[in-house]
């Protein structure tokens, strides 16, 4: 065998070799490169810091009607959710675990109160990502890691992460603004897997009357509830908006995004996922599974949003209840 061949061909693998290692190391390291939050080295819930007890009470002194408009779908055994995406989470189940009837039976007296006392107790069984509620910051990482930097080893026990779940948000009240993007269009529903842009979110602002402010709770409609509850018709093919539009509102004020569809962005998800970019790099919650058909009906486009989740520790989501008021419009509006 020629042996200057031989050392060509070995200093050639070696060099390849070289190439592949250095790509295999950046490629994980891009994996675990999630973003430090600004503000420290403690914290689990991004820039929903910037949320204060003066902008609470701003919000609440423009508050202009009682009425209220219940931003929640209602839970119930066999309504749309994870289930249907063939990923194993678990349906929403209900069953009552007391009745006057069964205690009879069980010849059992509730705290030793009467025997014909008729109790009536329920449990339920669900994902915390079911029906309308909140995603934590520690829903999606990278790699081994979450927003700030929070590492699986230190951090994630047998019981959920120690770090950055729902129990770390504390109730929400500041100003919220709905962006009908079905209504602009005409439309009930946008049409499967749309890309919701960013030239699509100004245009509709631009007539609805609304500007974007510091601290904002965007609520994005994509007509999605008009199929609610159907799961063939609900989970699939989402319309949403895309990394870009996510990364425009959150660029100009908007502290917490939510939409009524199943994950906000559009889906099948884009390789620039708004849940990677979110979750990772910006520390920024989401709230899906929203109904907005009440706001968008009576053109309810500025509100006081109030909204806390259940503190259940370490989770990753919990059910949540917003409410939106109707607030006066500021000077030069």
């Amino acid at each position: 065998m020629d042996a200057g061949k031989f050392w060509r061909d070995f200093l050639r693998i070696k060099l390849w070799s070289s190439v592949f290692v250095f790509f295999l190391t950046w490629s994980i390291a891009q994996a675990d490169d999630v973003a430090k939050s600004p503000y420290g080295p403690d914290d689990e819930i991004g820039v929903l810091n910037e949320l204060t007890d003066a902008n609470t009470l701003a919000v609440l002194q423009r508050v202009s009607s009682g009425k209220t408009y219940d931003l929640s779908v209602e839970n119930f055994v066999g309504m749309p959710g994870l289930a249907d995406l063939g990923m194993g989470d678990p349906p929403f189940h209900m069953w009552l675990t007391h009745t006057p009837r069964g205690m009879r039976v069980e010849q059992l007296s509730p705290a030793g109160g009467p025997p014909n006392l008729a109790l009536y107790d329920d449990a339920y069984t669900l994902s915390a990502h079911t029906g309308t509620h909140i995603d934590a910051l520690n829903h999606l990482g990278r790699g081994e890691k979450i927003f700030n930097g929070y590492d699986a080893a230190t951090y994630l026990s047998d019981k959920g992460w120690t770090k950055a779940g729902v129990d770390a948000i504390p109730p929400i009240i500041t100003r919220g603004i709905l962006i009908d993007v079905a209504g602009e269009q005409g439309v009930d529903m946008l049409p499967a897997s749309y890309e919701i842009t960013v030239e699509d979110l100004q245009r509709v602002m631009k007539k609805q009357g609304v500007r974007l402010h510091k601290n904002d709770a965007v609520l994005i409609r994509t007509g999605r509830m008009t199929v609610w509850p159907d799961p063939k018709k609900f989970v699939h093919n989402d319309p949403g908006i895309t990394k870009e539009s996510a990364t425009w509102l959150v660029d100009n004020g908007a502290v917490i995004l939510g939409a009524d569809n199943m994950g906000v962005e559009k889906f099948p998800m884009a390789k620039d996922s708004v849940h990677d970019y979110l979750f990772t790099q910006r520390g920024v919650c989401l709230l899906e599974l929203l109904w907005l058909e009440d706001l968008a009906k009576d053109q309810v486009y500025e509100f006081a949003f109030i909204a806390a989740p259940i503190k259940i520790r370490g989770a990753t989501g919990s059910p949540i209840r917003p409410l939106a008021l109707p607030i006066r419009a500021e000077p030069g509006e």
